[in-house]
């Protein structure tokens, strides 16, 4: 008997990003809607990004969707985890 999978529901969107979470917060999809990219983030990656995406929108509480996606995307270092989406 295989173990249920975690559902994912969207925590945030923009127009050009959008993150979504397993209800256990074990894991993030964090997507590039222009670039047609997904990081998919587990285990040691989702605690490092569920840290600095906290950081983010406490730092910068005003900051839209996009705005805070594309700071981790960019400067977090996370489009180096996507890879391109199938079509």
């Amino acid at each position: 008997m295989s173990e249920p999978q975690a559902s994912i529901s969207q925590i945030a969107e923009g127009k050009e990003y959008e993150l979504l979470a397993s209800d256990d917060g074990s894991s993030f999809i964090l997507r590039s809607k222009a670039d047609f990219f997904t990081a998919h983030l587990r285990g040691e990656d989702a605690v490092r990004f569920r840290t600095d995406y906290d950081a983010i929108r406490l730092q910068f509480p005003d900051w839209k969707p996009d705005q805070t996606l594309a700071q981790l995307w960019d400067q977090g270092g996370y489009s180096w985890l996507a890879s391109q989406e199938a079509d």
